[in-house]
């Protein structure tokens, strides 16, 4: 089935003006934040590149076999940039604001920027998880924390965007990057925040159940847009309020997430109507499995569980994607050298998990 590249093929030699604003495009910019801007895109405050010449100067520093040799399938985010590049509608956008910071001390990955396609809006488009584990452990931090260094960051950058420019607001990301993105308009200014017109969540988690309660979130409602696939994980964790849409991928399981897999029509993604019964009963599952450990307990298995990566150096999925066996060995060393109360934490807790998969398969068994 037909994806975002293909839409670029059918809808790439018409300008905005011609063919307005749509949830393909949407996607779209969502994937291509992913693409490593450092020293191509300007930081806040400072000039545009359009995206062809941001194009040309990746491509100048980058090889195809490099990018190819990524383990996460963010990496075809830099493939997507070239083929807009070569587009009427999106070569000479213009990109800026980028920012990509990635603290280890305050476990927190951050990236973001801002896109002006001549149609009289400003894109505020926040990035999901990178390949970085720290970003991945922010993720996991989600299910104690009201905020996240990464949320904070987000509710900032879209102050410092929104003080330069008068014109309405497009928020939107994908997987945490959607996240971000309802968050940043929960949490600004009045002033900032009647001037969002959309945000797009696209297959990113929920919150808190305290977060769900704020007044701010209820009157957003309306605006969010709330994008998952068949089959999604990711988008289901947590707590939502918000109605969601459902579309089509030709991804099979977790590799469902990767917005490349999401299926195109015309100016719109394949909608169906509900999400694919195994994920409800998976994301019952974690529900169920979270709600058995209180806030202290599941910071602690969060932190355990990736002190044990830091330890071995393992900073990226590539580097746990390509771990030869002597890396693994080492992994399983450390397992064995946490005192007793950490390694029972790491045995308790997934031991639970397991358990709980087995209760929610019975209980689904019994029902038919």
């Amino acid at each position: 089935m037909a994806n975002i590249m293909d839409y670029l093929d059918w809808r790439g030699d018409l300008d905005w003006s011609v063919s307005a604003f749509n949830e393909v495009d949407n996607l779209i910019l969502s994937e291509l934040v992913y693409v490593d801007f450092e020293g191509i895109v300007p930081a806040m405050g400072k000039e545009k590149v359009t995206l062809a010449k941001a194009s040309e100067a990746f491509f100048s520093i980058h090889t195809e076999e490099e990018i190819n040799a990524r383990v996460s399938s963010t990496r075809m985010a830099a493939f997507l940039m070239q083929k807009m590049a070569q587009t009427k509608r999106f070569g000479q956008i213009l990109l800026a604001d980028y920012i990509n910071d990635i603290s280890l001390d305050e476990q927190s990955q951050f990236c973001a920027m801002t896109v002006q396609l001549g149609d009289g809006y400003t894109n505020v488009v926040y990035s999901g998880t990178d390949s970085t584990i720290v970003g991945w452990k922010e993720d996991f931090n989600m299910s104690f924390l009201d905020e996240t260094p990464g949320q904070i960051k987000a509710v900032e950058y879209l102050k410092n965007v929104a003080a330069k420019t008068r014109e309405p607001l497009r928020l939107m990301g994908h997987s945490k990057g959607g996240n971000l993105a309802i968050y940043a308009a929960m949490h600004c200014f009045v002033s900032i925040y009647d001037r969002v017109e959309v945000i797009y969540n696209n297959d990113g988690p929920g919150f808190t159940e305290s977060m769900l309660q704020m007044d701010n979130y209820e009157h957003l409602l309306p605006r969010i847009r709330t994008i998952v696939p068949e089959y999604s994980i990711v988008g289901m964790l947590f707590e939502h309020k918000e109605e969601y849409e459902v579309v089509a991928s030709s991804g099979s399981g977790a590799g469902q997430h990767d917005v490349m897999s999401w299926e195109v029509k015309g100016t719109q993604m394949v909608h169906l109507s509900h999400v694919d019964g195994k994920a409800l009963l998976l994301d019952k599952t974690m529900k169920s499995w979270l709600d058995g450990m209180n806030e202290t307990r599941r910071e602690a298995f969060v932190d355990t569980l990736f002190g044990i990566l830091e330890a071995a150096d393992i900073r990226t999925i590539d580097d746990l994607a390509n771990m030869s066996a002597g890396k693994f060995m080492e992994l399983m060393r450390l397992r064995s050298s946490l005192d007793r109360e950490d390694q029972e934490l790491l045995r308790d807790s997934l031991w639970k998990f397991l358990a709980q998969s087995g209760k929610e398969l019975r209980e689904q068994f019994f029902k038919k």
